[in-house]
């Protein structure tokens, strides 16, 4: 089951498009934003009373959703009306209409030309600048250009003489050849300097608004300089290279991967005549080779698809690389390659595609982990009749009963609070007593004052148990004990409560496993750790010259006893503030003991 909650916290905050889907996990409605946490997140925020009618009926229909990420907002855009196209979804009413995007045309063939804003590109002998997926920004750039460069806009007949120039002229926003103000030649430079902006080369303009915001600025024209300020930013919003719409009419599919010890995420984008219309990813269980896993995975895919594009782009070299190409050759009937990009457009698809395969793996990882614990916390709520969001889990370590610790771990709504772990060194008992350095544990953690769990798992059975409820009857202590039971081979074999072994389910069996997996190893990590501190101490004791702080520097500097012991004597005498007749009695105590 798909948990929206989670997905929206695991949201990145990069520029991308999302996927709405519905019960039958078909896409209702496509969208973009900037920052993906922040755009999907207000569809759910409760507190948002400002949605529209159809904003309400959009979100109660929606089961689960996807994203992508892209690399700029204006790819976004685009991408997202690809993806509108292909997939023509309920909600999206205002962009179903197939509008196209703007363009800039300025006609060549014109005296004085003119610029105008466009929806359709002709074979002509105009120029076209775009597609601008940001309309609002498109014109504020229409705007710089007439205030900049005063070029006319108008679709005056010019040769018919007006008998006064218009209002723009006045306003400083045009040159007025309808009045022969400026020659053609003059037009013609100006008119070269706005094409050469309009193909990206606008450092030279930026540099122009800066000097002129600063003269406002200056003469403490605010207003003014905000608005150049604006202006300048219309401008590096709009002048921005795609990937997601480049120039090229290829066809390829780009396969990137992810995966950890036990899964493998293999997503495909499908870039059509240049276009990227979309993506797909396949999860499954697979722990072998990168090369191994391509391999098997494009034999699969491709034997089903019915279409195959001229270029495959990944990451890594397949296994049988060249055998798979001459197998997807044979199926197109025309030449197929594998391609490795190293750098380019086909690179930066590529990072792309490797960008979102990691984070859809980590998102479905995510989902799947959250999905196991919740079933497995019901399970064990279900099994043991009991609240079980709180559980704190006990062990006991020692060797022989020297250096006897006990651990305490926590786990609430069945994930790790690492914050609210525990260590015990046992003071009141000697040797080994497991029962009693239990119950020494449990009486310290109650007189912490801190919130109680809802229930307690101790590692052992019905004695451990038994020792633990006799000192929560002692402080008048109401909280179930469990006692988490292992095998003749030292794993988990099920939970002990009121008196009987517990029948336990898939999941929660796992989770009780994990549980007691978590407390054994932080438990004995601590007891490994004062076992080594005292064969330390008790080995450096005997040396003279040799005080705490000077065993501290040891162990700092050499990180073992065997290192120190192994040292010889140039090297101990390159410890800082180390007399050099105490490093020779630490060198000689290991020659002459034999320790």
């Amino acid at each position: 089951m798909f948990d929206i909650e989670l997905a929206v916290s695991k949201l990145p905050t990069f520029p991308g498009v999302y996927l709405m889907k519905d019960m039958d996990n078909k896409i209702i409605y496509i969208g973009k934003a900037v920052n993906l946490k922040n755009r999907v997140s207000q569809y759910f925020n409760k507190n948002n009373t400002n949605k529209s009618i159809k904003v309400i009926k959009l979100v109660q229909n929606i089961v689960s959703f996807e994203y992508i990420v892209t690399n700029t907002e204006v790819e976004a855009l685009v991408l997202e009306c690809n993806l509108i196209k292909k997939y023509n979804p309920k909600y999206n009413i205002r962009l179903k209409d197939d509008k196209h995007y703007p363009y800039i045309k300025i006609d060549l063939s014109q005296d004085y030309p003119v610029v105008q804003v466009v929806r359709k590109v002709k074979k002509d002998n105009a120029q076209y600048f775009g597609p601008y997926t940001d309309g609002h920004a498109m014109w504020e750039l229409v705007e710089i250009i007439k205030k900049t460069w005063k070029l006319r806009t108008c679709t005056k007949n010019l040769s018919r003489i007006p008998q006064r120039e218009c209002l723009n002229f006045h306003i400083q926003q045009c040159s007025a050849p309808c009045i022969n103000n400026i020659s053609e030649v003059e037009y013609k430079e100006i008119l070269d300097e706005v094409i050469i902006f309009l193909k990206g080369n606008y450092k030279q303009i930026i540099k122009s608004i800066e000097a002129q915001m600063k003269i406002e600025a200056d003469n403490m024209n605010f207003e003014k300089a905000a608005q150049l300020r604006d202006q300048m930013r219309s401008i590096l919003k709009i002048e921005q290279k795609q990937i997601a719409d480049n120039k090229s009419t290829d066809n390829q599919d780009i396969i990137a991967f992810a995966k950890d010890d036990k899964d493998t995420l293999v997503q495909i984008y499908f870039v059509r005549n240049g276009k990227l219309l979309g993506r797909e990813h396949f999860m499954f269980r697979d722990d072998t080779d990168i090369p191994l896993i391509l391999r098997n995975f494009i034999v699969q895919f491709y034997d089903k698809t019915t279409f195959i594009p001229k270029e495959v782009i990944i990451e890594q070299e397949p296994f049988e690389a060249e055998l798979l190409e001459e197998y997807l050759t044979n199926k197109k009937g025309t030449r197929v390659h594998l391609r490795l990009p190293k750098k380019g457009i086909k690179y930066n698809l590529l990072e792309l595609a490797k960008k979102n395969a990691q984070l859809t793996f980590s998102a479905q990882t995510h989902q799947k982990k959250h999905h196991q614990t919740k079933i497995a916390l019901e399970q064990l709520e279900t099994a043991l009749g009991i609240d079980v969001t709180r559980i704190e889990a006990y062990d006991i370590s020692n060797t022989s009963g020297v250096q006897s610790v006990g651990g305490m771990v926590v786990f609430e709504n069945g994930v790790p609070k690492k914050s609210d772990y525990r260590k015990f060194k046992i003071q009141t008992i000697q040797g080994i007593n497991d029962y009693a350095s239990m119950q020494e544990v449990v009486r310290r953690r109650i007189k912490n004052n801190t919130p109680l769990p809802n229930v307690m798992f101790i590692d052992g059975g019905k004695g451990q148990v038994n020792a633990v409820q006799h000192v929560l009857n002692e402080q008048s202590i109401n909280i179930p004990v469990c006692g988490m039971v292992k095998d003749n081979k030292h794993r988990t074999n099920g939970l002990f409560y009121n008196g009987k072994l517990v029948d336990m389910q898939k999941e929660a069996f796992k989770l009780i496993t994990t549980i007691q997996d978590e407390v054994h190893r932080f438990s004995i990590e601590y007891h490994k750790l004062l076992r080594k501190q005292t064969q330390f101490n008790s080995v450096l004791d005997d040396i003279v010259g040799i005080g705490k702080k000077r065993k501290q520097d040891l162990l700092r500097h050499f990180k073992s006893i065997d290192n120190i012991k192994n040292a010889n004597l140039e090297e101990l005498q390159q410890i800082p503030n180390l007399p050099k007749d105490v490093a020779l009695n630490i060198f000689n105590y290991f020659r002459d003991e034999g320790v």
